[in-house]
Order: structure tokens, then C-alpha cells, then sequence
């Protein structure tokens, strides 16, 4: 589902991600804004619009995608896409894939990511978030406390990997 809710934060992506967005536009731009524009006119055709479904619910979608489409220019301008792997590879930054440890054993695997990606992929986290702040820079070994929504939990860095 495509919304115009916007996400503020930093302007960095991954190959993936920049792909991902610029696909997105691509998709409203040149294949359903014009499909959605024919709908309109057509219902238009038929008379009366203040109680044509079809029209009112096609005007409302072109505001949608329009919106959209305006979000994601502006996103796409200026992004940084980050292909690089960092030449110190043994503290977190964008694009790593962190495992952490939590005070109960338990083992989880997290790659850094930024704000228009990190709900693509299970594991993600976006580098504005309170635990990938928290992870940024850090290294193997370090042990942090990081306040979630859920509360505060202390975890501990146990592998750092870029692919």
C-alpha cells in the first residue's frame, strides 16, 4: 500500500533501498498515474460527479500518488547511496549487519539501514532509531543500554559483518 506519509531522517540508503524507491516511482509515475487519470476521465464522461463513485475515488487516488510521488522526488534528490564498505570494519556503521545479545541469552541479527528501508527486510533497523543509534560505532564486545519503546534493555555487540 502506497501512502504520502512522509519519513523524516537521514538521506542515506543502501543500493537496495535507492533501487527500491526509485522502482516505486517509476511504478506510480508511468504506469498507475495514467491508469488512474484514463478512470477519472472516463467516469467524468458519465455525468453527474457529485455522486459518481468512480470519479470521486479516482480524484482522491491521483491526490494520493501525486503526493507520493512528490515524497519520493524529494527523497530520491539528494540521497546518499552508501555501496561502500567502511575501511574500519570492526565498529558499526551503515550497512553492517550486526548480531547483539540480550541480557536474557537471547541472540538477535540487525543490519543498519536508512529510514525508507528498514520496514523492507526482517532484521532491519533504520540508523535514526533508538537501537541503531545506539549501535552506531560501536564495536565487538561493547555492552550498551538502549531505551526501546518497550523499555530499557542492555545488550551486548557479539559479531559486526559487511557484506
Amino acid at each position: 500500500m502506497v501512502t504520502g506519509r512522509s519519513r523524516p531522517g537521514s538521506k542515506y540508503a543502501t543500493p537496495e533501498g535507492a533501487r527500491r524507491l526509485r522502482a516505486e516511482l517509476d511504478e506510480l509515475w508511468l504506469v498507475e498515474r495514467p491508469a488512474v487519470t484514463k478512470a477519472v476521465s472516463e467516469a467524468a464522461a458519465m455525468g453527474d460527479r457529485s455522486e459518481n463513485a468512480e470519479y470521486i475515488y479516482g480524484k482522491r487516488r491521483l491526490r494520493e500518488i501525486d503526493r507520493r510521488v512528490r515524497f519520493l522526488r524529494g527523497r530520491l534528490d539528494g540521497l546518499k547511496v552508501v555501496s561502500e564498505t567502511p575501511s574500519e570494519r570492526s565498529r558499526v556503521f551503515f550497512g553492517a549487519w550486526v548480531t547483539i545479545e540480550g541480557a536474557n541469552g537471547g541472540s538477535r541479527r540487525h543490519r543498519i539501514v536508512g529510514p525508507d528501508e528498514f520496514d523492507r527486510e526482517p532484521g532491519y533497523v533504520s540508523m535514526d532509531s533508538p537501537l541503531g543509534r545506539a549501535l552506531l560505532g560501536k564495536r565487538v564486545g561493547d555492552e550498551l543500554e538502549v531505551v526501546l519503546p518497550a523499555g530499557a534493555v542492555t545488550i551486548e555487540i557479539t559479531a559486526i559483518e559487511y557484506e
